[in-house]
């Protein structure tokens, strides 16, 4: 088998990873809302849902890419899927025993199956075929990811959601609460299944995978993985703006059925505002495979800016003017959420000085601004309002905003060869 034709078959695989963990990850925004009615949580107590899902990227990232240094993609690829497997387990148990913390602690390890993914499969995509197509192949890969994004709410809000409608500060009456709990053990148990057909696909395709992938960098101790990439500055800054993006996303995601449910926003009912979320991650796929098409002529810090400094405008057009204009701002965030992340990972990998892996691994740890930055933001909602919350993504976003325009004036380090249509550009 040709070179190129192991790279596309093995990118087809990286891509149904990207698509698997997209789907699971998505799910998290309707169990917020779930959990929130099922335990009569605040807005804060909610959003441990989120904390518990995102705080593994900062405790096993760098672990995670010594893992995949060691183990090679595959390998490391099927221990992730086992991982994701084992937590749909624990979350059927915490439900049959109706055990709130037990949903965390599952949470937490898909997550932590998730990380390893991420930072496997990341520079994966990004390595799979020509430099000129990075952006391009992990923007696509993203699309798909986003495509799973999409399809997550649509299931979790009909299968999390339906019979949730306790008057605000009014427990759950039993039997709904027991359904509501029933409902959960359904819906992770079909991600257990759909994980374990995914690890029986990347199996099959193991040999294309290895085949094409990069050969493997030298092996670092986690300590100079570690200096290797907070002594790059470029490193640095990714991970800080990587910190940003995703504390925006899920800010907004995971409250976005509450914010709908409102009564100063739309006031519908909770399911069907749950279904609304799949707008959002709609609006990101559709940008993402316009985003992996643009990127071929234009460059990814200009299209960056751009994206984040609209980003801005709808959050603030949200706080200022909410109602059925404010809903609908919100929901168009998405669409610029679309393609920052690859952006800023791909910008970041070019730009920065330590390897593929220690980068990587510290990008991903940076992740964990979806555990952190969406308390603060229930935090805002608890005291001031949902509508108020999006001044904290709106902030983040004008810090993306500065991250793409120092990325546009940056050059590569000496040696690297600068992608056709991606050159250093002042914006």
């Amino acid at each position: 088998m040709s070179k190129s034709a192991s790279a596309s078959g093995a990118f087809a695989a990286v891509t149904a990873l990207f698509f698997g963990w997209g789907f699971i990850t998505s799910l998290v925004d309707p169990l917020v809302a779930a959990v929130k009615s099922i335990f009569s949580l605040s807005n804060v107590e909610a959003q441990l849902s989120a904390f518990a899902f995102f705080i593994a990227y900062a405790l096993t990232s760098l672990p995670a890419s010594l893992l995949v240094a060691r183990l090679r993609q595959v390998r490391a690829i099927i221990m992730a899927l086992a991982l994701m497997a084992s937590g749909c387990i624990v979350i059927l148990l915490a439900s049959n025993l109706a055990r709130y913390e037990g949903v965390l602690l599952g949470l937490f390890i898909i997550a932590t199956g998730i990380t390893i993914l991420q930072v496997a499969a990341n520079p994966l995509a990004a390595a799979l075929g020509t430099l000129e197509r990075r952006h391009f192949r992990l923007t696509l890969a993203q699309a798909f990811n986003s495509l799973g994004t999409v399809l997550g709410p649509l299931v979790g809000a009909s299968l999390l959601l339906r019979g949730l409608e306790a008057a605000p500060g009014e427990a759950l009456s039993a039997g709904a609460r027991r359904d509501a709990l029933s409902s959960i053990d359904s819906a992770f148990l079909l991600i257990a299944v759909l994980i374990a057909l995914l690890g029986i696909f990347i199996w099959a395709m193991r040999r294309r995978i290895e085949t094409a992938a990069p050969p493997a960098a030298p092996g670092l101790s986690i300590t100079m993985t570690i200096r290797t990439a907070l002594a790059s500055r470029w490193a640095m800054l990714g991970a800080a703006a990587i910190f940003l993006y995703v504390g925006a996303e899920v800010s907004i995601g995971t409250q976005m059925a509450l914010f709908l449910h409102a009564p100063d926003i739309w006031n519908i009912p909770l399911q069907q505002a749950g279904y609304f979320v799949t707008l959002y991650w709609l609006g990101a796929m559709i940008g993402r495979f316009a985003g992996a098409g643009l990127m071929i002529s234009f460059p990814a810090s200009r299209l960056l800016a751009i994206a984040t400094a609209t980003a801005a405008l709808l959050c603030v057009t949200v706080f200022l003017v909410g109602g059925g204009i404010g809903g609908y701002a919100a929901l168009a965030v998405g669409l610029c959420n679309s393609i920052a992340f690859p952006a800023i990972f791909t910008l970041t990998l070019e730009r920065s000085s330590a390897g593929d892996e220690a980068t990587s691994g510290l990008l991903c740890t940076a992740i964990v601004g979806g555990a952190l930055l969406p308390l603060a933001a229930g935090a805002i909602s608890d005291a001031a309002g949902y509508r108020h919350s999006f001044i904290l993504p709106a902030l983040c976003y004008l810090a993306l905003c500065g991250f793409a325009y120092l990325a546009g004036r940056a050059r590569l380090p000496q040696g690297a060869e600068e992608p056709a249509g991606q050159a250093a550009t002042v914006i």
